[in-house]
């Protein structure tokens, strides 16, 4: 079983942006492990929102909320499209 850790940083590896695993509006300690590892191979589409993306996730992990973070650390709205959120992270490559 992997460690919340290596699945929050697995997410950044595929989908290219910062997320914390949450249970109960509480982050999860990033020892603590789930069942199964983040099942994606390759990046959700840029079209998709957050809220879109938070609800796929669930669906993997029930009883898990995902926050999901711009690169400067603010959290990501559900309106927000991946592909905005993912352009935080190009902006600093500069």
């Amino acid at each position: 079983m992997p460690k919340v850790s290596i699945i929050e940083k697995r997410i950044f590896e595929i989908e290219g942006f910062q997320v914390d695993i949450a249970k109960d509006g509480k982050n999860v300690r990033g020892d603590m492990q789930l069942p199964k590892q983040y099942e994606a191979e390759r990046m959700t589409k840029n079209s998709m929102t957050v809220g879109d993306w938070k609800s796929k996730f669930k669906t993997q992990y029930p009883g898990y909320d995902v926050v999901v973070y711009k690169n400067n650390g603010e959290k990501a709205s559900g309106q927000t499209k991946l592909a905005t959120v993912r352009d935080t992270y190009l902006d600093d490559q500069n």
